[in-house]
């Protein structure tokens, strides 16, 4: 039975049932990784109802402070999100459109007041090739989908993007084929992250990119290189390839940040 025809109850003591103690340390400190780990494995996304204190306190013969404490350092930590009435759930992965953060090129693009659509042109899962591996820093052993899409606004070609995604940490990924969400919004809604790292560049457009960028081979594009790691795990790493001529990136920022 799937989780639309369980009941709130049988839902409820289902997670509670997941909910694994180690043995290690503390037992706050068990109950906060117990529970981080089903977070972050995706076995709870975005969304999912906490089982409340006082379940998990029956559940682990725990005390209502041990618990308490191991779900505020959760929350601390931005991984769950507490609600006085409507109690508590997995939080959001964090997401914004500064120029040094995560973009989601939907959004990006119907901010300009345009029509979004896209194309994944190709897609392979499984070890990197030697050039793949080179290019986006992998180790030959790992299992990555390796995935090419092309972003279109108003029919144009907006930005040609190449992303790898790291199925030991992503595994649900190998089973979504990307057909009604972009990758990269996919991961915003279905994975995690805690660092990462951003760079862009000027390059000339190689001929098979500017073919399908639309734009004369050699002319300049902007390359936005990132990558993202959850609790030192590789989740993501992307190229963004932006007609240089079409776009451009501005940030805001005061003494203590972006405004």
């Amino acid at each position: 039975m799937n989780q639309a025809g369980m009941t709130q109850e049988a839902m409820t003591q289902t997670r509670l049932d997941a909910v694994r103690l180690d043995g290690a340390g503390p037992i706050y400190d068990q109950i906060r990784r117990a529970v981080r780990d089903l977070i972050l494995a995706g076995t709870w996304p975005p969304g999912t109802s906490v089982p409340p204190e006082h379940a998990l306190m029956e559940q682990l013969g725990a005390s209502r402070m041990t618990v308490h404490r191991a779900l505020v350092q959760l929350a601390r930590e931005g991984l769950i999100t507490r609600r006085r009435r409507s109690g508590t759930i997995v939080a959001s992965p964090p997401a914004s459109h500064a120029m040094l953060d995560i973009l989601s090129i939907p959004e990006e693009v119907e901010r300009l007041g345009q029509r979004y659509d896209y194309e994944v042109l190709s897609r392979e899962d499984g070890r990197p090739s030697a050039e793949l591996a080179l290019r986006f820093g992998l180790k030959r052993g790992e299992k990555v989908a390796h995935l090419v899409t092309l972003h279109r606004a108003d029919g144009k070609a907006h930005v040609l993007e190449e992303r790898v995604i790291h199925l030991a940490t992503v595994p649900a990924a190998a089973a979504e084929d990307f057909s009604k969400t972009p990758p990269g919004d996919w991961l915003l809604g279905n994975s995690l992250w805690s660092q990462a790292e951003h760079a862009i560049s000027a390059v000339p457009a190689e001929p098979d990119d500017a073919q399908l960028l639309d734009i004369g081979a050699g002319e300049p594009c902007l390359l936005i290189e990132r990558r993202t790691w959850n609790q030192g795990s590789p989740v993501t790493a992307v190229r963004l390839l932006y007609p240089g001529s079409r776009h451009r990136f501005v940030g805001r920022f005061g003494p203590y940040g972006q405004v």
